[in-house]
């Protein structure tokens, strides 16, 4: 279907494209030396440690705080991939579904302060669409090799 100047398939892009630029730039604006020291995590300990929902408390002690060199490690270089996999095409679906994920858990955490979570919404709801859209038909790695049904 063809709207005004592109295609509602390249239109789909654009947005996947959009999202891949901005996890990139949330990979590109964190200072990667206190990430890495555990300073990101120490400020996500922070906030769990005061969540109002248990389950947020308990799993972000049993899972993150034992690991904050590794967990840091995992969130920066999974938003450099997702921003990379987004903005290239390259095994899409899988990039858009966790990048949902990622969004969603950052909306949890963050959940009594709603000035982070426009943000989230946003990037969460473009991955809804980009996954519904198949979005790495036009535009894409995938598209060009053919994978996940891509047309190319």
């Amino acid at each position: 279907m063809h709207t005004i100047w592109l295609t509602g398939a390249e239109w789909a892009a654009v947005l996947r494209i959009g999202l891949g630029l901005w996890w990139l730039e949330s990979w590109r604006h964190k200072d990667k030396k206190t990430w890495f020291a555990g300073g990101g995590i120490q400020w996500a300990a922070g906030i769990a440690a005061e969540h109002r929902w248990s389950a947020v408390r308990t799993s972000f002690d049993r899972l993150v705080r034992p690991r904050p060199r590794l967990m840091a490690y995992i969130v920066v270089h999974a938003e450099l991939a997702l921003g990379l996999g987004l903005i290239t095409g390259l095994l899409t679906p899988i990039a858009l579904a966790a990048g949902l994920v990622l969004n969603l858990l950052y909306l949890v955490l963050m959940i009594h302060d709603w000035a982070e979570q426009g943000q989230n919404l946003m990037m969460a709801l473009i991955s809804a669409v980009g996954i519904a859209t198949m979005s790495w038909q036009s535009w894409s790695v995938d598209g060009a090799v053919g994978m996940f049904g891509a047309g190319g």
